[in-house]
């Protein structure tokens, strides 16, 4: 039975108190409050157990928060927020005003910098490291845990080039768990499994080393001189070159990341040692619990789950609407099985997306590219650009990954891609890193783009058969994380006329103009004030981008109050696009933006989060009885 040492451990510097040999029951008793815990609190849960024995090692070898862990990809940081003083409310784990589903600063001062995206840590941990020494902290400890698929990200390689080429005493952790959050892709993925050196070679040269700097007979000049004539004897003698070694970055490993002691010896050894370094560790996802080991994807964030047997709890879900998700999956299916020039791709998000659907009957049509959002993107364009038609389907939080590429490689090309944005609008309990709050306001200056979101699934399978006609250009539709609205969604599929909304119902007093599924909230916030004497107005927007200017000139000679709606920030958005075009007509309407607030939005479910934000049907009720007056009103019949 192991020791039960995590009741006294509350903070890092009551772990380091322990003997060495009792950190293997630590990392038991760690794993099995993680499994407990988020077995009835859902969370990200495979990747935080593949890290326990590493998240204790770095926490007794490095005196934090003095030293700096900087963490990539934040699914990995249950462990560590329980040791770092949150242990007590780990059962608020992201919930509304609870502990926050990734490393924040804002929470405690060992989460050294926000997380929540990839491939960010390198470059943030070089310049604390950079930093260190020039405030003269030089006894200050930089570590970077980067893993899970995220060495796949472009930013890493940006940062290591920028490590290679700097003074700076950086430790680079790469976690290979061969996992993003599908299956780790690429060529990366398979040259880490090669990789491999001599414990031996590297106490030797270690030992030669601090000798020859001890006798005065090795400066930095020689050193880098010698680093570079041993990296090149190394890839001799092993028939292989070492990306690591050839940038001038001291490799180590691959090591076994589930013995913590072998960590622990291995980190104190290297810790100390001049110039940049890696430690190479091979872990598994979902390590010590067997339904996650074996199928680390679903238990990426399996939801709720029985932690005995690992059977996941499902609710009946037989009669409610599908997700988004699944509806997009299936009808890029059946475009996919009708427009030969279909292909989808996907940054590491296959199931999240459901593209698995297209992946499994045509797999040489489907193209996971790993954590790589502006490349997926300027992939999509150079497909494109030879005739094929794109699918590429990224999380709209994400998508802010790959602006550039978006407005340079695709819209200034004017080429045929179809971006569809899932996750957009607030998301839950993942909280402000992946929250979809910015896509409609950033996307809506770009030449060229389309912009649409659907009120409802009918509407996503619409938008999608119009996107894959001939000569739409750049073409992006956005919908939310979640289940949609319609039991019976496989409607017949139609072309909708790009830049045209719709009426859903006529009104005279108050006009309100949404766009996305927030539509339905105003449907049934017009449904519920029926008894009361207002007459509201409801037009579904459709798109942003080109926006209905028929609409517009409508209620803007119509109508004295109009209500704008939608699931992104109101700065820039809907709203602002309203503004706009009433300036520019010389109408003057009051207009009342409802959106995002000009601020992060936190956690917590859906439901709670609209409420706070006021784009929930109480809020909408309210704001439209409180527009609304009978004095004020020009009454009208509009056609």
């Amino acid at each position: 039975m192991p020791k039960e040492l995590l009741a006294d451990i509350h903070f890092p510097s009551d772990l380091r108190q322990l003997p060495i040999s009792d950190l293997p029951d630590v990392c038991e008793e760690l794993r099995q409050t993680i499994i407990e815990e988020l077995a009835n609190n859902p969370g990200h849960f495979a990747s935080s157990l593949g890290v326990v024995e590493l998240t204790v090692a770095l926490h007794y070898v490095f005196n934090t928060p003095y030293d700096r862990i900087v963490w990539d990809v934040g699914h990995q940081a249950a462990g560590h927020k329980i040791l770092t003083g949150r242990k007590e409310r780990f059962n608020t784990y992201r919930k509304l005003n609870g502990l926050r589903p990734f490393p924040s600063p804002a929470e405690s001062e060992y989460d050294t910098f926000a997380c929540g995206h990839a491939s960010n840590s390198i470059s943030a941990a070089l310049g604390m490291a950079v930093a260190a020494q020039k405030n003269g902290e030089c006894d200050r400890q930089v570590v970077a845990v980067i893993g899970d698929g995220s060495m796949s990200g472009g930013l890493a390689y940006e940062g290591l080039n920028n490590v290679s080429s700097t003074n700076n005493n950086l430790l680079i952790i790469l976690n290979d768990n061969n996992m993003s959050i599908d299956h780790s892709v690429g060529g990366m993925k398979h040259y880490l499994h090669q990789l491999h050196t001599s414990k031996l070679y590297n106490y030797l040269r270690f030992r030669t080393s601090q000798r020859l700097l001890k006798w005065g007979i090795l400066n930095e000049n020689r050193r880098q001189k010698i680093i570079r004539f041993n990296n090149s004897l190394k890839a001799l003698l092993n028939n292989q070159q070492n990306i690591f070694d050839g940038m001038n970055i001291r490799y180590f490993g691959p090591s076994d990341g589930h013995n913590v002691i072998e960590l622990v010896a291995t980190l104190r050894q290297i810790k100390d040692m001049k110039g940049p370094k890696l430690l190479h560790i091979h872990t598994i996802k979902g390590k010590g619990f067997q339904a996650a080991e074996d199928n680390p994807v679903i238990y990426h964030a399996p939801g709720k789950y029985d932690p005995h047997t690992g059977e996941r709890i499902k609710s009946d879900t037989q009669d409610l609407p599908p997700k988004y998700q699944d509806v997009f999956g299936h009808t890029l299916l059946e475009l996919a099985r009708k427009n030969q020039k279909i292909v989808g791709v996907t940054p590491a998000m296959a199931t999240g997306c459901s593209m698995t659907f297209m992946m499994e009957e045509m797999p040489k049509r489907t193209f996971d590219v790993g954590i790589a959002e502006g490349h997926a993107v300027t992939f999509s364009g150079g497909m494109a650009k030879e005739g094929l038609l794109p699918f590429c389907n990224i999380y709209s939080s994400f998508s802010q990954r790959a602006f550039d590429n978006i407005i340079h490689d695709v819209a200034l090309n004017r080429l045929n891609v179809v971006f569809c944005f899932d996750r957009a609008g607030l998301v839950g309990q993942d909280g402000p890193t992946h929250h979809g709050a910015f896509d409609l306001a950033a996307l809506r200056p770009i030449p060229n783009l389309t912009i649409s979101s659907p009120l409802n699934e009918h509407e996503l399978r619409c938008l999608m058969y119009t996107a894959q006609l001939p000569e739409k250009g750049p073409f992006a539709i956005r919908y939310p994380r979640g289940r949609g609205v319609l039991k019976d969604w496989r409607c017949p599929m139609k072309e909708i006329p790009v830049g045209k909304g719709r009426c859903l119902k006529e009104g005279t007093d108050v006009a309100v103009l949404s766009i996305g599924p927030v539509g339905n909230h105003v449907t049934q916030a017009i449904s519920e004030l029926a008894s009361q004497d207002i007459s509201i107005a409801h037009y579904d927007m459709r798109f942003l981008k080109p926006i209905d200017e028929e609409i517009l000139s409508f209620v803007g000679t119509h109508f004295k109050r109009i209500i704008t709606i939608e699931d992104g920030v109101k700065n820039g958005g809907l709203g602002s696009a309203v503004l706009e075009y009433m300036a520019d007509h010389n109408m003057h309407p009051e207009i009342i933006r409802l959106g995002l607030p000009d601020h992060f939005v936190e956690h917590g479910t859906p439901e709670e989060l609209y409420r706070i934000v006021g784009l929930d049907v109480e809020s909408i009720k309210k704001c439209l009885t409180s527009s609304f007056s009978k004095r004020e009103v020009k009454t009208v019949n509009p056609k």
